[in-house]
């Protein structure tokens, strides 16, 4: 059976990966035996999927990322060029902390910049956006834009990662917003 999805010849697939429709996998990535990768994905150049990772569907993971045990992306989340997960709080090179890692969870539409790190442990609530470089070492809420190191939150975004003003409409789609109990949330009476 053809494989419903892409791969170049230099990446490295192990046996047991499950691989989504219509998913296209570049240059010198390796995915392990136990990953779950979606369907309509892209893994650029020089990425690593670890074992027991999902990613769901439509998910975008730039050069030069590796995601490690631990780590679940919901669909539609992308992953800037160089960013890092981590999966172990105390590492030592003489001591084998694998049954020590921690969960990771990046929600749906979430947006991570070009080399950002995300200490482990953490959830990234839907649609948020890190910015570049940021160093994020706690939760950050659903819609939440957090920028710098160690990361803290700057303002909030819509769904279509636009900054929104004081008034929570997005700029680009119209779509209202509003602010309760400290949370954004997607207006749906319109």
């Amino acid at each position: 059976m053809k494989n419903k999805y892409f791969a170049h010849e230099t990446a490295i697939i192990d046996e047991g990966a499950i691989i989504g429709v219509g998913t296209k996998i570049w240059h010198f990535s390796h995915i392990m035996g136990s990953a779950e990768i979606g369907d309509n994905c892209i893994l650029g150049q020089n990425v690593f999927i670890g074992n027991k990772v999902k990613l769901g569907n439509n998910v975008k993971v730039q050069n030069n990322v590796s995601v490690y045990e631990g780590v679940v992306c919901e669909d539609d989340v992308f992953l800037g060029p160089s960013m890092v997960f981590t999966n172990v709080i105390n590492p030592r090179s003489a001591i084998e902390r694998k049954s020590d890692f921690k969960h990771t969870l990046v929600k749906r539409g979430a947006t991570i910049g070009a080399n950002a790190t995300i200490i482990c442990g953490l959830t990234l609530g839907e649609y948020c956006m890190v910015g570049a470089g940021a160093v994020v070492a706690k939760n950050v809420k659903p819609f939440a834009l957090v920028t710098g190191v160690p990361a803290q939150q700057t303002g909030w975004v819509s769904r279509a990662g636009n900054v929104l003003g004081d008034d929570f409409v997005c700029p680009e789609t119209g779509e209202r917003y509003s602010l309760v109990d400290g949370n954004l949330k997607l207006s749906l009476n319109e």
